[in-house]
């Protein structure tokens, strides 16, 4: 067994489960959290987290319930009087999936477990699509908080913050996650609907962009497959 460990940040989707693996084939042994904040699906991202996590025998799964966020609003995520949009994979509005400022109170749950656990690492599976319509998952937004893990843990605390696909496409991920054999079938992506995926918001249309461009057939089932270019 590896003698490192780093926490995950594990949503239940594709982007965090090839983290997982990737970070474990890197010679990190799995912490994972799971955060509930509200979000629609909160109930199938959760049993999908679990399911992972038997999947690779993580060391630890941590589940966080936080209401703040939901309460807060502003994100067709959380609130219902907002409706979750179709895809357009071509805009560069901030899409009203955005949960305001979500990846810092997510990083900072993680960072606090981190250091609870000696980890030497905390991974999080954001990429190029990601920060193109999310200010929060921009490279220099995880420079910054890395900063913050510095000056805000204990002297001989050392965390080092993992984005390994904030340069890449959707379809770098889906590829490098085919190579580690990531078990898509156990994860989800949907912002809508619990089951079927809707697979006409955004999440389900870059995820299945990334499959058809990876030259295979997203393994989870759908409302809808759309041909989105």
């Amino acid at each position: 067994m590896s003698n490192k460990s780093a926490v995950i940040l594990v949503s239940g989707g594709m982007d965090s489960a090839t983290a997982v693996y990737e970070a474990m084939d890197q010679g990190y042994e799995p912490y994972f959290l799971h955060t509930s904040y509200g979000q629609r699906t909160e109930n199938k991202e959760y049993e999908c987290a679990k399911a992972l996590a038997d999947e690779v025998n993580a060391v630890d799964s941590l589940h966080i319930e936080t209401e703040h966020l939901a309460q807060i609003g502003e994100s067709s995520l959380t609130d219902d009087e907002m409706d979750v949009a179709d895809a357009d994979l071509d805009s560069d509005e901030i899409p009203t999936s955005y949960v305001p400022f979500r990846n810092s109170n997510l990083l900072s749950m993680a960072t606090s477990y981190a250091e609870a656990t000696d980890s030497s690492a905390l991974f999080i599976g954001a990429h190029t699509e990601d920060f193109s319509g999310y200010p929060d998952c921009r490279p220099e937004f995880f420079e910054a908080f890395q900063n913050v893990i510095d000056l805000g843990t204990k002297p001989e605390t050392d965390i080092d913050l993992m984005a390994p696909f904030v340069e890449w496409s959707k379809t770098e991920i889906a590829e490098r996650g085919l190579e580690l054999d990531v078990p898509y079938e156990i994860t989800w992506s949907c912002y809508r609907d619990n089951e079927p995926a809707c697979g006409t918001c955004d999440a389900c249309a870059f995820r299945l962009e990334a499959f058809r461009n990876a030259g295979t057939q997203d393994p989870i089932k759908y409302a809808e497959r759309p041909t989105f270019s």
